[in-house]
């Protein structure tokens, strides 16, 4: 059959996303990117905020369409909003032939051969271990990049997230096999690993009885082709010194670290469920800068968490003006159902969320833009993303940069260059958000 697949969310939902891809095309599958062409849909689903969950509604109706109208025979639906309402999606969309939970992504090849003969297809696996899949990833990142998922679920419970309902507690993958992932990865021409789970600092605590991600990434180092490791989803009570370590011995270790706060006000952290105060976070990053002075630090903030005030507002504020980020994110607060806060009284209207957000936001812009202008005359490697449209220039990404959420690099050369390949540049300019360069010898 024709498959078209739709993936929403996060990059750990992409991985998964990916495996279903490999599995249906060594099941003889193909695939196409037109509604109209495709003979089933497969959307494999996200519903971590409000936004992602509309996202994921919307397009299961669209789909839905294709197939009252087109040549699809077969609807299914995988994923975090699969999991999370099952029930609402059989009862009120009666186009999906089939729905996956989040721990059932394995069983998708026998799923579209059920729904292919008119058969309802469900299955809702115990959010337990980790799902098997023989066949080889079929990337969807163009080849020089790829996500690495070390681990599934979670256990920290904070009170605005349903990630562990739907995803379960931590589970690590164990070290052979993400090495014999990676080696995979290396052979087919990925030049950079970007590891991720809903917390990759925990990696290995339930294997092997101790926070064990240094032990992956020096074994990582070792692998030849790889060029770049970058860790993503790091709770900052959860970095040790043994990890700080192993990032300043590596060759190939971005120095850079996701390290989601969410805020700073001591009172709102403890309502969230964080187990940080503003000291700890301070003397977190304090020590991080530190130790890898050229660091640059990632992290995201939720704006409008019931009970904030004007006045956490501009705590928040401060704290970020001081500690200067190098790269953040935003998400006005979204209360869902089932979780603690989404009953806490003294909600914050949307229109304040939204305002603290576009100010946090204003704030960054300002002190990105003055980091990128120090960067000036800095010699740095940079990996080609691919060729501007009818310039001698190349856009590509610093080890300052992950793909898709941070800023680039455009670089001006006659040289003909391909995506993956890396080069040397010295950076002439700076925007808000990107950089310039030329390349040097």
């Amino acid at each position: 059959m024709r498959i078209l697949f739709v993936s929403l969310g996060c990059d750990k939902n992409l991985v998964d996303t990916e495996y279903m891809i490999g599995a249906l095309g060594k099941a003889g599958h193909t695939f196409t990117n037109e509604e109209a062409e495709a003979e089933a849909i497969i959307i494999n689903s996200c519903c971590f905020i409000n936004d992602a969950k509309e996202e994921s509604i919307q397009a299961i109706l669209d789909m839905a369409e294709y197939k009252e109208a087109g040549s699809c025979r077969a609807l299914i639906v995988a994923g975090c909003l699969a999991q999370r309402y099952r029930e609402e999606i059989i009862r009120e969309i009666p186009q999906v032939d089939a729905v996956l939970g989040t721990n059932s992504y394995g069983e998708i090849v026998q799923a579209l051969e059920e729904a292919a003969k008119g058969n309802c297809y469900q299955s809702y696996g115990a959010l337990e271990g980790l799902p098997r899949l023989e066949a080889r990833r079929s990337l969807t990142t163009g080849g020089h990049y790829a996500h690495l998922k070390i681990a599934e679920g979670c256990n920290k419970n904070c009170t605005y997230c349903i990630i562990p309902k739907i995803r379960g507690r931590y589970r690590s993958v164990p070290i052979e096999e993400l090495l014999e992932q990676a080696r995979e990865l290396a052979a087919q021409g990925v030049r950079e690993l970007i590891l991720v789970a809903q917390e990759t600092t925990l990696y290995g605590i339930d294997l092997y009885g101790e926070k064990s991600l240094h032990r992956l990434l020096d074994a990582l180092d070792q692998i030849p082709g790889l060029y770049w490791i970058r860790v993503m989803y790091c709770y900052p009570e959860e970095i040790y010194e043994g990890l700080i370590a192993s990032i300043k011995r590596s060759k190939k270790v971005c120095h850079y670290l996701d390290m989601p706060i969410q805020h700073v006000n001591d009172g709102i952290l403890r309502r969230m469920g964080r187990r940080t105060s503003q000291a700890q976070l301070r003397e977190r990053i304090s020590h991080l800068k530190e130790e890898i002075p050229d660091i640059v630090l990632r992290t995201t903030i939720i704006s409008g968490f019931p009970g904030e005030t004007q006045e956490m507002h501009e705590e928040l504020m401060y704290f970020l003006n001081e500690m200067e980020f190098g790269r953040l994110g935003v998400f006005p607060y979204s209360p869902e159902e089932g979780t603690p806060a989404a009953e806490f009284p003294d909600q914050v209207e949307e229109g304040q969320k939204s305002a603290w957000r576009d100010e946090i936001m204003e704030l960054q812009e300002e002190i990105i833009f003055d980091q990128n202008e120090e960067m000036i005359g800095r010699k740095l490697w940079v990996m080609v993303e691919g060729k501007v449209d009818g310039e001698d220039a190349y856009v590509g990404r610093t080890y300052r940069d992950a793909p898709e959420i941070d800023g680039y690099i455009f670089v001006n050369t006659e040289e003909a260059l391909m995506t993956g390949d890396f080069i040397r540049v010295r950076v002439t300019g700076a925007y808000e958000y990107d950089l310039i360069g030329e390349v040097i010898g």
